[in-house]
């Protein structure tokens, strides 16, 4: 439901894949499975399901009634296309005929039509009749001496006309409609060969005449715009994205970042600004005094034209989010990790607050000290670095802390130590004075990486999840094993039980495990997943609900006394690799491999 699940975030390597709606009030983008309607002033989201497989393209129709996207599927299955009604947020119709892959989606100027542009191993184009949702014809998209198209557009006015273009083909098409025929003309582009990667079709009315009568070997676009041109020979990595304006100007972004206003048809930049990875996108508000900018570092940008200064208003991660923390009782912001970054959100405006960056290493797991003061990272190079969370500044770094790389970390409630577990299987505690950090104790009985961590509250006890299946719960006090929990699995997650008198853990096993504290015997186990492992888990504070995910994709709410899903959430298109509870039970938040966060609504459980 619209009202249930928000998120921060986007696929940004899909190409031309942010669009602005021409009601100007809204913005389309895909992510994972789902493709995302964003109000641009409330922020507000609606999403539509129906894909089974990952959006590979996204398109809506001039005049904003229709919405289309195409999928990738596995190789030799078909990839559908959804035609979506736009107002109603509704499935109107799945078209399947395309394998592997649909590659490029374009409506004719008055919908008559849906063209569709089908993967490397397809290698088709289909035209389809809208009204009638069945196909009216498709034939091979590029010559055999060519290579594969991977763009098409529609001609601005005539219905019957569109353009494909990829590696080292430029074609235009007529449909035939009364013999249910599209016939090609191919565009000679010179003797370099090329890589049109965008294109954008201008005619006027009265080549459109002459066009019209003219054979099909010997009709020429009027103006074929595509990285062929000129625009790109400045560029290393090419023209990637291309709005062409009314004045004759056209705006024009490049794989290294550079979106440019180019003068007329001798492509002259006249002003260019750089934004943060390749530009995918560019799509005009209204008549193109505003326009956004997506990139696969997964950021959209806004842009004012006369001003071409470029505003930040959306960014994500674009790896894989391996945690996610809340700060003591505060429920509007949380914490993620991932690649070699930190990033603090907020979640009422949807907002990234702070970045931190390490170049050349990945945050493994990160945790809020409970007097807030400070953000402990554990990274793969072995380093345990602490930030200050308002500005992200390096307060220390433990260096060498573990020689395999730190994999999970956790601190007392008194903000004195640090337990960390690393890659070779050994649990570290860390004693954190003001200007010190000082090694405590080396506890070794696992013989894998640590996956997670647990402080009891008392801070004399820990529990910590290995990949070498086994928990262990330690006293800190005395730096002695208490009890150890032993299964045929790997365990990813564990939680103690608010009372505290047992633990729930999970891992590849996909069962969920009741044990006791006092003596490490298993109480209940119950099935979690069908498919996958479970990597996350997490408690609700009074103890009678907790939630799980992983790589079923499924974010499940079970009652805890019952052991019994009650709530399950459907959004994720990659693997959930984390989720929270926020405190006061307002969200629940997720986190997945494909880098997408999302925002539950908590359950009126009530």
């Amino acid at each position: 439901e619209e009202e249930d699940l928000s998120l921060l975030s986007l696929t940004g390597h899909v190409p031309f894949g942010l669009i602005c709606h021409p009601n100007k009030q809204h913005m389309l983008y895909p992510l994972g499975c789902t493709v995302v309607i964003q109000d641009l002033d409330s922020k507000k989201q609606v999403f539509l399901h129906g894909h089974t497989n990952n959006v590979s393209c996204v398109v809506v129709s001039r005049d904003g009634v229709y919405v289309a996207s195409g999928e990738v599927a596995f190789m030799g299955f078909k990839a559908d296309i959804i035609l979506w009604h736009f107002q109603r947020k509704e499935l109107l119709a799945r078209l399947s005929l395309h394998k592997g892959r649909v590659e490029g989606l374009a409506f004719s100027p008055s919908n008559l039509y849906l063209i569709s542009l089908g993967g490397q191993d397809d290698g088709s184009v289909v035209v389809w009749h809208v009204d009638q949702r069945e196909a009216i014809c498709g034939s091979p998209a590029s010559a055999q001496n060519s290579g594969n198209a991977t763009v098409v557009v529609c001609s601005s006015c005539r219905d019957e006309m569109f353009v494909t273009a990829g590696n080292d083909t430029v074609r235009v098409w007529e449909l035939d409609l009364p013999n249910r025929k599209i016939r090609p003309a191919e565009c000679r582009t010179g003797h370099l060969r090329r890589v049109a990667t965008c294109v954008k079709v201008s005619f006027n009315q009265n080549d459109l005449a002459q066009l019209s009568n003219s054979l099909p070997q010997k009709r020429k676009p009027t103006n074929v715009d595509s990285n062929t041109r000129n625009a790109s020979h400045n560029c290393v990595t090419g023209v990637t994205a291309l709005v062409l304006l009314k004045t004759g100007n056209s705006i024009v972004g490049t794989g290294e970042g550079i979106v440019a206003l180019c003068k007329g048809s001798d492509y002259q930049v006249m002003k260019k600004i750089q934004v943060q990875g390749g530009v995918t996108s560019l799509t005009c508000r209204g008549q193109g005094h505003q326009f956004f900018i997506g990139t696969n570092k997964c950021q959209i940008y806004r842009v004012n034209y006369t001003e071409f200064k470029e505003e930040l208003i959306a960014a994500c991660h674009n790896e894989a989010v391996h945690d996610i923390v809340f700060p003591l009782g505060i429920s509007d912001l949380f914490a993620t990790c991932s690649g070699n970054d930190i990033r603090v959100w907020h979640t009422p405006e949807n907002r990234e607050l702070l970045r931190i960056v390490i170049p050349n290493v990945t945050c493994h797991a990160i945790e809020i000290m409970r007097d807030g003061k400070s953000i402990i990272s554990a990274w793969n190079d072995g380093t345990i670095r602490a930030f200050t969370p308002e500005t992200g500044q390096p307060m220390y770094v433990v260096n060498h802390a573990h020689s395999l790389g730190v994999t999970a970390i956790a601190a007392t409630s008194d903000c004195k130590r640090i337990i960390s577990g690393g890659g070779e299987g050994q649990v570290r505690v860390w004693e954190i004075g003001e200007m010190t950090q000082k090694l405590a104790e080396v506890l070794k009985e696992h013989v894998s990486a640590v996956s997670c961590i647990k402080v009891k509250k008392d801070d004399r006890e820990c529990v910590t999840a290995s990949l070498d299946g086994t928990c262990i719960i330690w006293d800190i006090v005395r730096f002695v094993r208490k009890q150890m929990f032993l299964a045929n699995t790997l365990f990813k997650c564990v939680c103690y039980h608010p009372e505290e008198y047992q633990v729930i853990t999970s891992g590849t096993d996909r069962k969920i495990g009741y044990w006791e504290v006092f003596d490490g015997s298993v109480i209940r186990e119950v099935e979690g997943s069908v498919s996958g492992s479970i990597n996350g888990m997490d408690i609700t504070s009074d103890g009678a609900f907790f939630v799980t995910g992983g790589d079923d994709h499924l974010v499940k709410l079970w009652d805890y006394k019952g052991g019994a899903v009650t709530h399950v959430g459907v959004g994720h298109s990659g693997n959930i690799t984390r989720l929270k509870i926020c405190p006061g039970k307002k969200n629940i938040v997720s986190v997945s491999a494909d880098g997408a966060i999302l925002l539950w609504k908590y359950p009126d459980l009530h």
